[in-house]
């Protein structure tokens, strides 16, 4: 197994600044992801680790070996595409075998790696069907397999699932994230969905105008982002921002806005934020309704079967609940929203305090 490093990556098209300055690494049999919104850059990272694209700045490292200025082919890797490119005129076998054959490698040993390739992805009975025989979810799995049979250094996927439909994307994710637990090599991946990223993913690099934002586990990501776009581009509904200011009164700390008074704890590192705007953060899901805590006005109700979203209007705010009991409440209720202090994150000047 091979990991990856990049440092310092800088690529423009026109003059149009596309990744600026992005390093960040993928450990030995990692499952790194790169994710973010559409034009953020993370396309063309993926290619640039390819050798697709030539960065005007920075280095690559597979291996440990500097591969900055070798040849797509030099790098062993294996990309796998959106659009599955597999060639029409070809059967499954063929397809799968085709990178093989480029190399030169005898028949027999194709043979093997394509069979047992197939098998993994349970498409042994497909190998003579052509690729407009095949579901979108069956292609998918060949254009995989053509990676697989190559026995990589690395698997680059560039956003693989995208044209699949719901339910598909679904069962293909559990098969993806089962492939790489049975192979073990290290694998990045792009997508702008967040859900693939979270369920997929040993640990996730965000981009936003390419630029890392943050890159560590999906379970720090969600509980702990670095910054405002961080919270609200994970998670859905996403992290409630709400604007007000730090207050220290009476040996407490407070966070203040109109209609919330709440006291904060570990108040050391946010003393020196008194009389500061801030905005608190809060997930959905830790905030819970009941007596006490502030007042939230019901506006609006999203039943989604296993729970609901509440809709909150508190003074200026407008809060999200998130909830698997079915409340018994009614739009205009006026409800106690009770905030669990302990997961609450701090934002000044849109970057995570402490």
């Amino acid at each position: 197994m091979s990991g990856l490093r990049v440092e310092g990556i800088v690529k423009s098209f026109k003059k149009k600044l596309v990744v600026d300055h992005l390093g960040f690494e993928a450990k030995e049999g990692e499952f790194l992801v790169l994710l973010g919104p559409s034009g953020c850059g993370k396309t063309t990272m993926l290619r640039i680790i390819a050798g697709l694209e030539l960065q005007d700045e920075g280095k690559v490292f597979i291996g440990g070996r500097e591969v900055t200025n070798l040849s797509p082919r030099e790098r062993n890797v294996a990309m796998v595409f959106q659009s599955y490119a597999l060639y029409p005129h070809m059967s499954v076998f063929e397809n799968m075998a085709f990178p093989l054959k480029m190399r030169g490698i005898s028949r027999e040993m194709i043979r093997k790696r394509v069979k047992s390739a197939a098998d993994l992805l349970r498409i042994g009975d497909l190998l003579e069907r052509r690729p407009r025989e095949l579901s979108g979810g069956q292609r998918q799995r060949v254009a995989i397999g053509r990676a697989i049979v190559r026995e990589p250094s690395l698997f680059l996927f560039d956003e693989p699932l995208s044209n699949l439909d719901a339910q598909l994307r679904t069962g293909m994710r559990v098969e993806i994230k089962k492939l790489h637990q049975d192979l073990g090599t290290t694998t990045v991946y792009v997508t702008h969905d967040q859900t693939e990223a979270m369920t997929l993913a040993d640990r996730i690099v965000i981009i936003k105008d390419g630029k890392l934002q943050q890159a560590d586990t999906p379970s720090v990501i969600y509980k702990r982002p670095l910054n405002t776009f961080v919270a609200t581009f994970i998670g859905n509904p996403p992290m409630n921002l709400i604007d007000g200011e730090v207050r220290v009164e009476g040996g407490g700390v407070f966070f203040v806005s109109t209609g919330i008074r709440l006291e904060l704890p570990g108040k050391d590192h946010l003393e020196k934020l008194d009389g500061k705007p801030v905005k608190l953060g809060v997930r959905p899901e830790q905030i819970k309704t009941g007596k006490g805590g502030i007042k939230g006005v019901l506006k609006f109700v999203e039943d989604l079967g296993g729970e609901q979203i509440l809709h909150f209007q508190v003074g200026d705010a407008k809060i999200l609940v998130r909830t698997t009991e079915k409340e018994g409440v009614r739009v205009d209720d006026i409800i106690g929203l009770v905030f669990h202090k302990e997961s609450v994150c701090m934002f000044y000047r849109d970057t995570l305090v402490g």
